[in-house]
């Protein structure tokens, strides 16, 4: 058996990535430099950096192929999270305590929990020494303060809820920054949400509703762009492009934002609520690592997720440069894909199963709809069932807010759940 040593990582900015690194049998010890102690042995075939999505769902594939005494996962947090359920909390549709669950009892059975924080990483010399972060102007601080909230974090997710019922009247503002993030479509899902429950507790009239984004469209998927536009016209919501938010004046419920087409030219605008989607990037301790690209995320190929410049280096994950939306969704495809290249690799054999850039993102637009959106690299609609997914459907809600955290904590987090490849073979055979 060829030593592997796996590497997941992401802490600040909730994004994962897993970087697989394989040695020979004379692999020499790994350091950990986490500035803490613990029992933990210095070598292991596979170590897991970051106990996430894409950590323990490969730690878990993982032990399945060498044994778990031969895993472990370094993972300084307590309890992991479910986190597109977020969603849906900062709505009030679910309970923050069905999100999470203890860190522990995740974390594969007989796999060694290194409790540490990793601050550095260098793949050469098998080092890993964290990170720190920059946050928009007036946050964190601002979350202090009334009548703002963020669905991306579990410290101000009910923050969002709290803003939404104490609503009274004047703007509601939800932003989308000038980074990559975490499901693109949540920053408007909360919007959709919002709206929703102004019309159920008689304020629909009293709102202004704004979605000010940094992007140039609504959705990189002209299908669903179009379903999404449709509502946006019926619901009369604003949507504002190439805006981003700089800074917020809690003190004065002031949200400040830069024309990204004006560079420097600003504009303020007051809250009565604000969602803030906070800019997100890869951890520093990446960043500075040679395993990135020049702009910090994991250099893979994205057929393969193979290492561009380290051969023995594999990644999934959020903090990989795969060109395609950042969702749990995406790191279940990429967890069987690479789980089959990993076997082939260890076997001195080519990899043959090619990773298309599936992606999932269910587009919250009520409390009782969905509309499910599939895409590949090409933003391609790649659906899985024999409906047109762009329309808003209660089955798709259904699905996202009861059956895929079933899915995820019984079948994913368990190394069993490779995305939905096989149900749509299944439905194409069954209507040819």
């Amino acid at each position: 058996m060829v030593p592997l040593v796996a590497v997941v990582s992401g802490p600040r900015a909730q994004l994962f990535a897993c970087l697989f690194r394989l040695g020979t049998q004379q692999i020499g010890p790994l350091q950990l430099h986490t500035g803490v102690s613990h029992a933990a042995r210095n070598h292991y075939e596979v170590l897991v950096l970051g106990g996430g999505s894409g950590g323990i769902t490969m730690a878990a594939r993982m032990k399945r192929k060498v044994g778990a005494e031969k895993v472990a996962v370094v993972e300084p947090s307590e309890r992991h999270f479910y986190q597109p359920i977020w969603t849906l909390v900062g709505a009030g549709a679910k309970q923050l305590s069905s999100s999470g669950r203890p860190t522990a009892s995740v974390i594969p059975s007989g796999v060694e929990w290194i409790k540490a924080r990793v601050v550095e990483l260098n793949p050469d010399k098998n080092c890993i020494h964290t990170d720190n972060g920059k946050e928009i102007k007036g946050l964190p601080e601002g979350f202090a303060h009334p009548k703002i909230g963020s669905n991306y974090s579990v410290k101000t997710v009910e923050k969002t809820w709290k803003a939404l019922q104490d609503f009274k009247e004047g703007n509601a503002i939800f932003t989308f920054p000038n980074t990559p993030v975490k499901c693109a479509g949540a920053p408007q899902k909360i919007m959709y949400l919002s709206e929703a429950y102004f019309r159920k507790t008689g304020k629909r009239s009293k709102a202004n509703i704004i979605f000010n984004t940094s992007l140039g469209a609504i959705f990189g998927v002209k299908k669903y762009a179009d379903a999404l536009q449709d509502i946006i016209r019926e619901r009369n919501l604003t949507v504002n492009y190439k805006q981003n938010l700089v800074e917020v004046r809690a003190d004065k419920q002031e949200a400040v934002f830069e024309n990204l087409d004006k560079p420097g030219e600003t504009q303020v605008i007051s809250y009565e609520m604000l969602h803030v989607t906070p800019p997100m990037s890869p951890p520093d301790v990446l960043k500075t690592s040679s395993v990135a690209d020049a702009a910090g995320w994991v250099d893979v190929d994205k057929e393969t997720l193979q290492h561009k410049r380290y051969p023995n280096v594999f990644g999934i994950g959020d903090c990989t440069n795969l060109p395609t939306s950042k969702t749990a969704a995406a790191v279940a495809a990429q967890s069987g894909i690479l789980d089959k290249t990993i076997s082939l690799i260890m076997k001195n054999q080519t990899p043959t199963k090619k990773y298309d850039g599936y992606t999932s993102c269910p587009l919250v637009t009520d409390y009782n709809r969905v509309i499910l959106a599939e895409f590949d690299y090409k933003a391609e609609p790649l659906e899985t069932f024999p409906v047109d997914q762009s329309k808003e459907r209660l089955s798709m809600y259904l699905m996202k807010a009861d059956l895929m955290p079933l899915l995820y904590w019984n079948m994913m987090l368990r190394g069993y759940w490779g995305g939905p490849a096989f149900l749509r073979k299944l439905f194409h055979l069954g209507m040819s």
